[in-house]
């Protein structure tokens, strides 16, 4: 039994988990229109939430063996990935006029990966450790790439006069696609590469001797992509039903973009969370704004480049209540990471404001 254990390069659960619950996704969206029947409810949020703490396996995985920044990046970016080709669907799914979906769902991944999911870490964190230190040159870079390409592709819109509404025209949404492409690749230059230290968590180094093996680390490389699918899939099956209860309730239909968006970005907040409550802020940070920024950089370009080829209008103007939220967030966050150490004060402030996101989705 030892040695059947030890022969396979990663728990058993974590490879059969995603393989199985992408095969009963696929099995639902091919197969069923609509809300799932109410006995299949319960076993898609079941599968949903054995997927995502495989797929957080498979991250945490990764990056102790590639050490970060690199774990995080590449989460960050398969998840991106993934979401962008769900945006691309609907796009072309859509009747012809505006559409907001890229501008709603990259507005929700920022105001979840930059309240919600890093004001749990510095809770979490504060609470168990009173006190956190990280690099703040990493996050203060993160944050001042963030808010530039944040404001050009989702306030800016509202005050240009060359289209009406909150619309680009054809030259001004080709230069904010390619100046959000070109600040992503310089963003990841000076992680990966030029001062990776400033992004890197010691902690990580230190355990050295524990890291997984190349085997491991091969099996979980081919397994992330697969359990990320399965929890898009699974998510957009549960869509429906999400959307009729929504319906039912009588609240705003665009709250199903943010629960999808809280979906989407679930593996990426429970890895966070529980970097957080092992003395790894860093590499919360890491995951929690890596995200929020590829997000909006990959995003961005994809659907502008679409929206040219369809010629089609795309709406990227934010309302006037998300401009405020937006631009709180990144005041508050700038602020809480300024100094490289953080409390339950700070993660109390993100929280309140994610509250207010919530809030405000809810009751317009």
């Amino acid at each position: 039994m030892k040695a059947a254990r030890s022969s396979f390069p990663v728990p058993l659960w974590s490879a059969l988990v995603p393989v199985g619950s992408l095969a009963v996704a696929l099995f639902l969206a091919v197969l069923l229109h609509g809300p799932l029947p109410g006995l299949l409810v319960p076993v898609a949020v079941v599968l949903l939430v054995w997927t995502v703490l495989a797929a957080v396996h498979q991250a945490e995985t990764i990056a102790h063996r590639l050490g970060d920044p690199y774990g995080a990046i590449l989460l960050a970016f398969a998840v991106t990935i993934i979401e962008v080709a769900l945006i691309v669907s609907v796009l072309l799914k859509a009747p012809p006029g505006t559409s907001e979906i890229a501008r709603d769902t990259v507005f929700a991944a920022i105001m979840i990966a930059l309240n919600g999911i890093v004001g749990l870490c510095l809770l979490v964190g504060g609470l168990r450790f009173r006190e956190q230190e990280f690099v703040a040159r990493g996050a203060v870079g993160s944050l001042a790439v963030l808010a530039t390409v944040a404001v050009l592709a989702l306030v800016l819109p509202n005050y240009t006069v060359a289209v009406p509404g909150p619309v680009y025209a054809t030259p001004q949404l080709l230069f904010v696609a390619i100046v959000s492409f070109a600040l992503y690749l310089v963003f990841l230059f000076v992680q990966m590469v030029r001062h990776r230290g400033d992004f890197s968590e010691p902690r990580l180094e230190e355990a050295g001797d524990a890291r997984p093996g190349r085997s491991a680390l091969v099996a979980a490389l081919v397994l992330l992509p697969i359990a990320l699918l399965a929890v898009v899939v699974l998510a957009e099956s549960l869509a429906p039903t999400i959307e009729h209860g929504v319906a039912s309730a009588g609240l705003p239909a665009a709250l199903v973009g943010v629960v999808i968006a809280m979906t989407v970005l679930l593996p990426e907040g429970l890895s966070a969370v529980r970097a957080a409550g092992a003395n790894r802020l860093q590499t919360s940070l890491n995951l929690a704004l890596g995200s929020a920024l590829a997000s909006i950089c990959l995003t961005i370009p994809a659907v502008a480049l679409l929206s040219i080829a369809l010629d089609q209008p795309l709406t990227l103007g934010l309302e006037a209540e998300h401009i405020v939220l937006l631009l709180l967030s990144l005041f508050v966050a700038t602020l809480s990471l300024a100094m490289g150490r953080t409390t339950i004060l700070q993660g109390a402030l993100h929280l309140v404001v994610f509250g207010a996101f919530l809030t405000i989705a809810a009751m317009p």
